[in-house]
């Protein structure tokens, strides 16, 4: 997979430049381009990134010939909602359609100290991991940075999180782990997650971001360097033939080279941990040796563990473990030292596991061309 560097994407209907996938150098240069003193661009910035506008006619400090002139050029266009679902314990997922008409999903995760939303990095996944729903779809395209972005505004959209920094905001955490590798769109999502993070924009704190990956090595320490984010590792098994199954990136970075880059990620400390994610299946990664050869191999790394139960998919080849073999894992983690929390299935109502919202829809559409296109009797 090449990497490639941040795109930003002019919305093909109406040939805007959107301001989504500007950085505030980046929207300087455009501002000043046309002959407007440099302020104007902070001013439009805050509009746009504390106020959550869309509709540069509301945007009061602006005289009316500058307005005018920006909404002939620019836009600060969200993606469209393909279908909107939410579940009886308050997690929203939204199928999202951009520009050229392709999907991506994002979820919402209410909690009662934070609301963690969960976006995607890319269209489809090239990395076919056999427990992932997602990894039945085939990678189309990176999102640009304007589209992952206008995740996180859509959302504080809805979750009435504006202005952007206020008390008791809804939306309080960002996580990459929607559909795709972040790691393989690396230049987009480090410039989308520098713009959530500005002081004078939606401010979210590096604190507040995780990024999770199968690990792809190279760009690991690069990641803590640059963003200093939270880092998740989508481990899954603790030997390289299993991993080599449910996680197939592993046949290129090994589990050791992978926690050599984790015992070696930048920041790392007591206070700031790698979160180890694994998803327990019944009878596959769940027995007692499985959890003693996980806890030799994290072994001297600040780390928490997060059991996942598997949520099953339509054809998925995988049964979630039992709750007393989930319970029994985690006590003996627990034992040990490492926090050990275990994800509370959420959604489950709603297709809430990545990559099956979209799956549905796509069904749905085939369905209804197949009927249409039958001749009539």
């Amino acid at each position: 997979m090449t990497l490639c560097a941040p795109k930003m994407a002019a919305t093909p209907d109406h040939g805007k430049v959107n301001l989504l996938g500007l950085s505030q150098a980046a929207l300087e240069a455009e501002i000043t381009a046309l002959g407007l003193p440099k302020f104007r661009a902070g001013q439009l910035w805050r509009w746009v990134w504390r106020h959550g506008l869309t509709n540069f006619a509301e945007m009061s400090d602006l005289g009316k010939p500058v307005r005018e002139q920006l909404t002939e050029l620019f836009s600060a266009d969200r993606p469209a909602v393909s279908r909107r679902l939410q579940s009886v314990d308050g997690t929203i997922k939204w199928l999202l359609r951009f520009a050229d008409g392709n999907e991506a999903e994002a979820v919402y995760i209410p909690d009662k100290e934070r609301g963690t939303l969960c976006i995607s990095s890319q269209v489809g996944c090239t990395l076919t991991c056999s427990f992932c729903h997602t990894g039945t779809q085939k990678l189309v395209r990176n999102l640009t940075v304007d589209e992952i972005c206008g995740q996180v505004l859509l959302a504080m959209d809805e979750l009435g999180d504006w202005p952007a920094g206020k008390p008791n905001r809804r939306l309080t955490n960002i996580v990459l782990m929607g559909m795709g590798e972040p790691l393989f769109n690396y230049e987009n999502v480090a410039e989308a997650m520098r713009i959530i993070m500005s002081g004078e924009g939606v401010a979210l704190s590096k604190r507040r971001i995780t990024l999770s990956t199968s690990g792809v090595v190279p760009e690991i320490k690069r990641c803590g360097e640059e963003l200093g984010v939270n880092l998740a590792i989508s481990l899954h098994a603790v030997r390289d033939k299993l991993r080599d199954e449910l996680v197939p990136i592993n046949r290129k970075y090994p589990l050791a080279a992978l926690i050599d880059a984790c015992r070696n990620y930048p920041g790392l400390s007591n206070a700031r941990r790698i979160t180890w994610e694994y998803v327990m299946l019944d009878g596959v990664n769940d027995s007692d040796e499985d959890c003693r050869a996980l806890l030799s191999l994290i072994k001297g790394i600040p780390s928490k563990l997060n059991l996942i139960p598997f949520n099953p998919w339509p054809g998925s080849p995988y049964i979630c473990s039992s709750d007393e073999r989930i319970e029994a894992f985690a006590k003996r983690v627990l034992k040990a030292g490492y926090a050990s929390p275990v994800r509370t299935p959420r959604g489950r109502d709603i297709l809430a596991a990545c990559g099956q919202l979209k799956s549905a829809s796509e069904r749905d559409r085939r369905q209804k061309t197949g009927v249409a296109s039958q001749p009539a009797s």
